[in-house]
């Protein structure tokens, strides 16, 4: 395992090599000190020729990866589903890990993945990509001064389209989207009180889980959030609500918007690059490398962090099935 302080180069594998691993892998190419020395993917093929494009090992199986004396750190990328299982084989190895958001598909797989990190004296990090925003950054220390005064409201609203071949091989946008709106919640106004939630599906057919979802929380304090996540449609409006932050407290108000930083060109199932993406995943990827595996710091948002946003996202679910307002604390 990399010793702490060491002038050596950070080696990292990654489990996992679909669609999210070409953020990852530029952001370890960027980070100086780092190496990406190979990929592992269930479908060997496209494995290996990720290995090929990223110009590093194709490893055999999950366990080659993880076995590399030459790897110190281990992203998992994969399906949710296995999100626990490899990060767990991985720490028990002695590796560092990065794992992808939602970290696992339940409070106790969370829970347990919390509990091997510290059996094993390792880090173990979500991909809470946007608390890596320099403005919600700013925006938490702004609230920590009080200078934005009593909090009044947060609002975290997406709305991208996405093609009914695209949403399919999704859970729906509470757990692939909504996770997302649950750990900034956090990040700015901690475990709120309650949850309503609602959901639906406006599509071809094609798709059986929700596409369009919303959650209304009771802050502490007083307060109250609105969550919004959305794959139905694009906002084309003046002011899109494409992916917005907005925090307002009796003292003032901040915001946060992909709009702000766009690229007139394509990108895999949106209609235009929003930058800020990438650039989130970037910071993520260095703080873990250079921050949580070199220096021993811990990241800006925890495993604690995935518990209670997970704690979140299955009371927005409850409250669905349920029709009713659901208390968390």
């Amino acid at each position: 395992m990399h010793q702490q302080g060491s002038a050596q180069p950070i080696g990292v594998a990654f489990l996992g090599a679909g669609d999210v691993a070409e953020l990852h892998a530029a952001a370890v190419r960027s980070c100086a000190g780092a190496e990406l020395r190979g990929v592992w993917h269930r479908d060997a093929q496209q494995g290996q020729q990720k290995a090929q494009r990223y110009e590093c090992r194709s490893y055999a199986s999950a366990q080659a990866a993880i076995s590399d004396p030459e790897v110190d750190c281990v992203s998992v990328l994969t399906n949710l589903e296995t999100h626990r299982e490899y990060a767990e084989m991985a720490m028990q190895a002695g590796k560092h890990v990065l794992v992808e958001k939602p970290a696992g598909a339940s409070r106790d797989e969370v829970a347990s993945m919390q509990r091997c990190a510290e059996a094993c004296g390792v880090q173990c990090v979500p991909v809470h990509n946007y608390v890596y925003e320099p403005a919600l950054e700013r925006t938490r220390a702004l609230l920590d001064r009080g200078d934005l005064g009593r909090l009044v409201s947060v609002d975290v609203l997406y709305n991208i389209h996405h093609p009914e071949a695209v949403a399919q091989r999704y859970p729906g946008v509470i757990r692939q989207i909504m996770t997302h709106h649950a750990y900034v919640l956090l990040y700015l106004a901690g475990v709120p009180v309650s949850v309503a939630g609602m959901k639906s599906t406006i599509n071809d057919g094609s798709v059986a889980q929700e596409n369009l979802a919303v959650a209304t929380l009771q802050l502490q304090g007083g307060g109250v959030a609105h969550l919004h996540a959305s794959f139905a449609a694009d906002d084309h409006s003046g002011d899109p609500w494409t992916f917005l932050v907005k925090v307002i407290g009796t003292e003032g108000s901040t915001r946060f918007s992909y709009r702000d930083w766009v690229q007139n060109r394509r990108a895999q199932v949106h209609s235009h690059t929003f930058s800020a993406y990438p650039f989130h995943i970037e910071r993520t990827v260095h703080h873990f490398l250079d921050g949580c595996v070199r220096r021993g710091e811990a990241p800006l948002s925890s495993m604690q962090d995935a518990y209670d946003a997970q704690r979140i996202i299955e009371a927005v679910e409850a409250s669905i099935d349920q029709q009713r307002i659901l208390r968390l604390t």
